[in-house]
């Protein structure tokens, strides 16, 4: 019987495997082909060739080819996440978001993730599906912040500081796409002291 059980756990272990190695697959063909020669420029069919599988089998993992480049980012919640919640949490709730946010921009970006960011940057039908990116970051954000301050998950405080943060988030981003070689860095810091002037 144990015997059974172990092919069984194993049969499973490398199913799911094989379904990353797919499903990465698949993603790293979409995103190089997309980078070469355009978002708009590429197929179903063209990924399904260059990753190696059918179009059926592509549309089990993605439902589309913005999915497909939308998945790139799919961790970014989680990433502020968990950068609020590296902050000491006697810090007041503006400077912990102002500080993870600062935290993160300081990290140089990856070549591939700038290219990625740029490309949903510039094509209108990805811009749009990136804005529930930015709706997931709230959430997670006013939560993280509710923990980090041992608040209800539904604190009002939190909210509206978390909503307030995705909009400078925004903000800085678009700044960063569109000035290349200027630091998110200082216009974040600049935001943050822009909405401590307004609402002084």
């Amino acid at each position: 019987m144990q015997e059974v059980q172990n092919k069984h756990f194993e049969s499973d272990g490398l199913r799911a495997r094989k379904r990353s190695e797919t499903h990465g697959r698949i993603q790293a063909e979409a995103l190089r082909l997309f980078l070469v020669s355009g978002f708009d420029s590429v197929t179903l069919d063209d990924i399904a060739e260059a990753a190696e599988v059918s179009r059926r089998t592509l549309l089990n993992y993605f439902g589309s080819k913005e999915e497909i480049a939308l998945s790139a980012k799919a961790d970014f919640p989680q990433v502020i996440a968990d950068a609020v919640a590296a902050r000491p949490a006697d810090e007041s709730l503006l400077d912990m978001v102002e500080n993870a946010m600062i935290d993160l921009a300081r990290r140089p970006p990856s070549p591939e993730g700038l290219a990625v960011a740029r490309l949903i940057h510039a094509t209108p039908s990805l811009r749009a599906g990136d804005q529930a990116k930015y709706e997931a970051v709230e959430r997670l954000l006013a939560q993280t912040l509710a923990n980090q301050k041992g608040l209800p998950p539904d604190d009002v405080a939190c909210r509206v500081v978390a909503g307030t943060a995705v909009s400078i988030l925004k903000l800085a981003t678009d700044h960063w796409l569109t000035h290349p070689g200027e630091s998110p860095e200082i216009f974040g810091r600049q935001a943050f002291a822009a909405l401590r002037r307004a609402a002084g």
